[in-house]
């Protein structure tokens, strides 16, 4: 029979009820501590004998997104953030598995097993620290790769530069430089960087490229550019390539000069003044000044030729640029400088050839002002007193074309006079020419006026016989054609064009020239 719960049996003892399960097994220490070392491996062990599936795939679970998120081997590592919570998540796992293992059997019975399975987790602890050995191989691997793959990278720039004009070029060039110089300063140990002092020498080949197929002028620009390299890559890393633009610059200065000289372009004093200040002492500066003699000879043979005009220009131009270049450090400036002298003797003595030719080919306003300035340069040369006929001759013939069919002569005098008059207010210079040529000036005429254009129609308009008393001049002239230029010195002709006369003279006759003024300026025989 029973009563509340308590059993009484028939002798008269009570005994307590039976428990609804049976009680914890006692702590166990060293079990928490398995249970803990196995967990912290990261494949859930401990929870395994524990017999926590659902907590041991967990484990796997946590761990597999590990791999998932470090695998491939990347060059920046694992996330941190992927690290710190796997690393919370072990110490959460070790944790309660301690916990858990402090009073749960294990599924293997026995106290061996217990010591088994701790040594087993103290063993499974090297496969997280062989992990992180590993993946940083990896990881070293991935960067070596990375720093190659960009190497190539900067190979494949500069093959690519290589095709185009050093201009469009260039940036290419200096990105392609800069990785190799980043190689070199910040992965020196790399594989990559042991590459590059190889990979400089390719560049260098294919930004000096224009060189060795001997576009000179073409290669100056990529040959100076590669001068700066030194500056930023280490020079241990260039070894002879430090001084391998300096030869080849040098002679493409020479060349490109020497062919600018020759055709007579303007860049080639620029060229070699930045050849004798940069590699002075080389052989292709000895020869600048025997190139600029040589130039400064075929100049002067120009001067006999058909275009003396053309070789006193040139003349002119190389006396100015020779005088500029800097021959002080190659030690030709006294050299250059004798050079520069003698083409301007030969400017001088070449500006009356040019203006005779220029006179022959009916060019007279350039035939004027050639002889002109010629005059006015060399007042005791020998040519001087002709220079003044062809002047005279080529401004009479800007009026009158007919006048410059024959160059004027020394000849002066003639058998028939000729009596210049002035009918003008103004003063008056009269040029002719023909079998003489000459000029003359008068004074302006007191009391004259200006006629009527009117008056000048008629044909009965006689100028210069007013019965006053004219400023004149008598010449004396040869039988033949003359031709005659009025200018009014003054400002009271209304134009400023010059008055021409024809005069077809004949001996046995005495002629009169005169000057007048109407709206326009006129003259008349």
């Amino acid at each position: 029979m029973s009563d509340g719960g308590y059993g009484r049996y028939d002798n008269g003892y009570f005994v307590p009820p039976m428990p609804a399960a049976p009680p914890p097994p006692p702590a166990d220490g060293a079990r928490a501590v398995a249970v803990a070392v196995l967990n912290l491996s990261g494949l859930g062990l401990g929870y395994a004998l524990t017999r926590r599936w659902a907590l041991t795939a967990l484990c796997w679970i946590a761990t597999a997104v590990l791999l998932f998120v470090a695998l491939p081997a990347d060059p920046d590592g694992v996330p941190v953030g992927a690290l710190v919570a796997y690393a919370v998540f072990l110490v959460l796992a070790a944790a309660h598995g301690a916990r858990v293992g402090l009073r749960t059997p294990l599924a293997l019975p026995g106290r061996a097993p217990l010591a088994l399975a701790l040594a087993l987790g103290l063993l499974l602890l090297a496969v997280p620290a062989g992990g992180v050995v590993w993946y940083d191989a990896e990881r070293d691997e991935a960067v070596q790769q990375m720093l190659l793959d960009r190497l190539e990278e900067a190979d494949r720039l500069v093959a690519a530069a290589g095709k185009k004009e050093f201009t469009a070029a260039e940036a290419d060039y200096r990105e392609a430089l800069t990785t190799y110089e980043d190689l070199v300063a910040d992965h020196p140990d790399s594989r990559a960087a042991a590459r590059v002092p190889g990979r400089m020498k390719t560049y260098y080949a294919t930004v000096g490229a224009p060189y060795e197929q001997r576009e000179y002028c073409t290669a100056i620009a990529p040959l100076t550019y590669l001068r700066t390299v030194p500056d930023r890559v280490k020079k241990t890393e260039l070894g002879e390539l430090e001084k391998w633009p300096d030869d080849r610059l040098a002679t493409s200065l020479y060349e490109c000069a020497s062919a600018g000289l020759a055709a007579d372009q303007s860049t080639w004093a620029a060229q070699f003044g930045e050849l004798l200040t940069t590699f002075p002492k080389s052989a292709p500066a000895a020869k600048v000044e025997p190139a600029v003699n040589a130039a400064v000879v075929r100049e002067e043979k120009g001067l006999r030729g058909a275009e003396p005009c053309t070789a006193v220009q040139r003349l002119r131009a190389l006396a100015t640029r020779i005088t500029e270049l800097p021959g002080e450090k190659a030690g030709i400036d006294a050299a250059l400088a004798k050079d520069a002298g003698r083409a301007t003797a030969q400017v001088a003595s070449g500006t009356y050839t040019c203006g005779v030719d220029q006179y022959r080919d009916g060019d007279f306003d350039a035939a004027l002002t050639t002889m002109n300035e010629y005059v006015t340069a060399n007042r005791t040369a020998k040519n001087v007193p002709l220079a003044k006929k062809i002047a005279i001759a080529a401004e009479v013939a800007q009026t009158v074309p007919e006048a410059g069919k024959k160059l004027p002569t020394m000849r002066s005098g003639g058998s028939i006079s000729v009596t210049v008059k002035n009918d003008s207010p103004d003063a008056v210079t009269v040029l002719f020419t023909g079998p003489v040529t000459g000029s003359l000036t008068l004074k302006a005429c007191g009391g004259c006026r200006a006629y009527p254009l009117g008056s000048t129609l008629s044909p009965y308009f006689k100028p210069c016989e007013g019965g006053k008393n004219y400023p004149q001049r008598t010449i004396s002239l040869p039988p033949g054609t003359t031709y005659f230029v009025h200018k009014s010195n003054g400002s009271s002709i209304s134009s400023s064009t010059p008055a021409s006369d024809t005069a077809k003279l004949e001996n046995g006759y005495v002629y009169t020239e005169c000057a007048y003024t109407t709206e326009s300026f006129g003259s008349g025989l």
